[in-house]
């Protein structure tokens, strides 16, 4: 750990010793090769097996860019990353990184990309417990944090202002880490990006933000200084897609539904994953098997539909867990819509029917969340939403794009330009966004089912 915290205030010196400290550009490879940390906000496998995440995907996305095939290189830590940078045997580092206050962007022995995604760095504290409202209160406590990711740099003044305050740098690949040892009572408070904090919030329910302790930064690509045509193309790349839409895409795929669920409904969501899930588990596994969707889709699906409730009815005839209309019932030979396994076997089916009817161009995970409004809204009114993204020159194949424009077609005056006239499709939106963060908790707690192949959704 110390070792990790040297190297990284060796290159940040190197850095600021200008060029002349700088070995000679090296030679074009016929690969991109990238080290990256995992960790939820970064790179982590997907429900479907694959690989995922924010970072991971413009990793990707950049790769196309400059055309080379990619090699991902895992950090298990910010000196595995340093070092691969120091040796030449990786171009690039990515993966929750900021670049130290007073760093240059040039220069040295690391090059700095342009920033991409905007982060808070925040003390977070068990709720169990005091809340502090500033440093002056931490005297004598523990404060963590994940070494090497340019965080120390940031807190070297508090750090210098508050000497009686304990610190405790940790090699760890990720934040989450941090936060459970924080949710778990083995350390006291941590610093962390406020994206990380954010991503976990209703996983680890008794951990809450205390304060900023830093101006907002900016998350960067990291590269050694024989890389300076590489970084460049990194800023371009990162200039195009910030124009685009495409980051902003990005953005809303992995980061736009954390805050959906209140705490409380979030805690009575995992007290029933303890109490009620059990029961039903089978059902949801049995129904991934006949239609291919994850089982902890299905599932948080049912708890946003019912709570995990038979027997829930609506004021509109809407009933059983996975609360079908009558039509939708017969269409899908359902005899009894409070026959759990009926219920629960019909709405995995009809959704994989709905991801099927839209156009084979629409990519993972949009296409899962596009097809969620359909189950929620109808395909009428999911059409007549891509249609009003046309016409705005947005996306329609875009979950991202589509949100926009669905909360339209309650303008009645907008409405009465589609086909199929006035919805409410803000309660679609509203919809998709609750269903994705129960699912997040659901990939978080609980296990993946192995019987069937899945169709992606990541």
């Amino acid at each position: 750990m110390r070792k990790e915290l040297i190297l990284w205030s060796c290159f940040s010196t190197l850095a600021a010793c200008g060029p002349a400290s700088s070995p000679p550009p090296q030679k074009q490879t016929a690969e991109l090769v990238m080290a990256m940390r995992p960790g939820p906000t970064t790179w982590f496998v997907g429900p479907d097996g694959d690989a995922a995440g924010f970072d991971r995907e413009l990793v990707e996305l950049f790769a196309l860019d400059v055309g080379l095939p990619l090699r991902i290189v895992p950090a298990d830590s910010a000196l595995q990353l340093l070092e691969g940078l120091a040796s030449g045997a990786v171009q690039i580092g990515a993966g929750g990184l900021i670049r130290p206050p007073g760093t240059d962007s040039e220069g040295g022995a690391l090059l700095y990309s342009s920033g991409y995604y905007a982060i808070e760095p925040v003390l977070v504290y068990n709720s169990d417990g005091f809340r502090p409202e500033s440093w002056t209160d931490l005297i004598g406590e523990t404060v963590g944090l994940v070494a090497g990711t340019g965080l120390e740099a940031t807190l070297a003044k508090v750090r210098s202002d508050h000497p009686n305050v304990q610190w405790r740098e940790l090699a760890l690949p990720a934040a989450d880490g941090l936060i459970e040892q924080v949710s778990e009572g083995s350390l006291g408070y941590a610093v962390v990006a406020s994206n990380e904090a954010a991503l976990v919030r209703n996983v680890f329910l008794n951990v809450e933000t205390a304060f900023p302790v830093g101006p907002s930064q900016e998350l960067v690509w990291v590269m050694s200084a024989t890389q300076a045509a590489l970084r460049d193309k990194v800023n371009t790349f990162f200039a195009r897609i910030g124009k685009d839409g495409t980051l902003q895409r990005l953005i809303d795929r992995y980061f736009g539904h954390v805050r959906r669920v209140e705490r409380i409904g979030a805690g009575v969501f995992q007290e029933r994953i303890r109490t009620v899930l059990p029961a039903f588990s089978t059902l949801f596994h049995q129904a991934q098997l006949e239609s291919g969707i994850e089982w902890r889709l299905i599932a948080a699906i049912a708890y946003q539909e019912s709570h995990w409730n038979p027997q829930a009815t609506s004021e509109t005839n809407v009933r059983g867990m996975m609360m079908l209309t009558e039509d939708t019932a017969k269409r899908l030979r359902v005899r009894d819509r409070l026959d759990a396994r009926q219920s629960i076997g019909a709405g995995a089916r009809y959704l994989a029917d709905l991801k099927r009817s839209l156009p084979a161009r629409i990519a993972e995970p949009d296409r899962t969340w596009i097809a969620l409004a359909a189950f929620n809204i109808g395909t009428g009114h999911l059409e007549d939403a891509r249609v009003l993204a046309v016409r705005r020159k947005l996306n329609p194949d875009s979950w991202s794009d589509i949100k926009k424009t669905l909360p339209l077609l309650a303008q009645t005056e907008l409405a009465d330009d589609t086909k199929y006239g006035v919805a409410r499709g803000g309660q679609a939106v509203v919809f998709v966004e609750t269903v994705r963060a129960y699912y997040d908790v659901l990939l978080r707690l609980e296990k993946p089912y192995y019987g069937a192949r899945l169709q992606a959704t990541q």
